[in-house]
């Protein structure tokens, strides 16, 4: 059920890279955290066959429940494996268009150099400073911090320091801001090309939370639209693969 077979695909997508007149847009629920990287991928997608990519950005399950009550995504592009697979079984994604498009990592981050050390020790410090998380019932990232949180033993001491948004993009932006110290974000909004930008960070050790794998699929209303069908097999390709990698996600 979790196989796409890849040879329609490529017809697929080589044949929107022709498609001119017959090109069409595709509406996309991405994932927050996978922002930068699907700007890009967008970008690429629509120079190479004629599609577009319409994106809307925010937490995986606010997007379940968008999608539920119809909202017109014809893929989603989900912070985690549960979402999409809820989604197939309850009718609302094809069946077997579900698969692996990248593994984030979640890093501890301040807009501040000096401030995250590099073995997280930060945590442990006192201290007064806001951090910000992600909504742990709505976002898989959230879900990860407050995993990692209590396997450090930290959890109980750094509650009331806490401030969560939404999304990681809010958790992000929080941080970004000034809003608060530091923060549990998505490693792909701080690196790009295969560096992190300004600032300090801890890159999470992967055996401190649950493994962040992000599904795609192909949701009910891109059923029998190429264009939905051409992304999917898109982010399959090198070009979308190269910049993931570049964001700092595991394939």
């Amino acid at each position: 059920m979790r196989r796409l077979i890849p040879a329609l695909l490529t017809l697929v997508l080589a044949a929107g890279a022709h498609a001119g007149a017959h090109a069409v847009a595709v509406r996309v629920a991405v994932a927050a955290n996978f922002t930068a990287p699907m700007r890009r991928i967008a970008a690429a997608f629509e120079r190479d066959t004629g599609h577009r990519a319409v994106l809307a950005f925010g937490s995986t399950g606010r997007f379940y429940a968008q999608v539920k009550s119809g909202a017109p995504f014809q893929v989603l592009l989900a912070a985690d494996q549960r979402t999409p697979a809820r989604l197939e079984r309850e009718g609302a994604a094809v069946a077997g268009t579900r698969f692996t498009y990248a593994t984030g990592r979640l890093v501890l981050w301040s807009a501040t150099p000096g401030v995250v050390d590099d073995h997280g020790n930060v945590l442990r410090r006192p201290g007064s400073g806001k951090i910000a998380i992600a909504d742990p019932k709505l976002a898989p990232y959230g879900a990860a911090a407050a995993q990692a949180m209590a396997r450090l033993g930290v959890a109980a001491s750094l509650q009331p320091r806490l401030v969560q948004g939404d999304s990681i993009a809010q958790a992000f932006q929080f941080v970004d801001t000034g809003n608060a110290q530091l923060g549990f974000v998505a490693l792909s909004q701080v690196m790009a090309d295969g560096r992190i930008g300004k600032g300090s960070a801890w890159v999470v050790p992967a055996e401190l939370h649950a493994p962040l794998r992000q599904d795609a699929v192909l949701l009910a209303a891109g059923k029998d639209e190429p264009a939905a069908a051409a992304l999917l097999a898109y982010l399959r390709g090198d070009a979308a693969r190269a910049i993931i990698r570049a964001h700092g996600y595991e394939l």
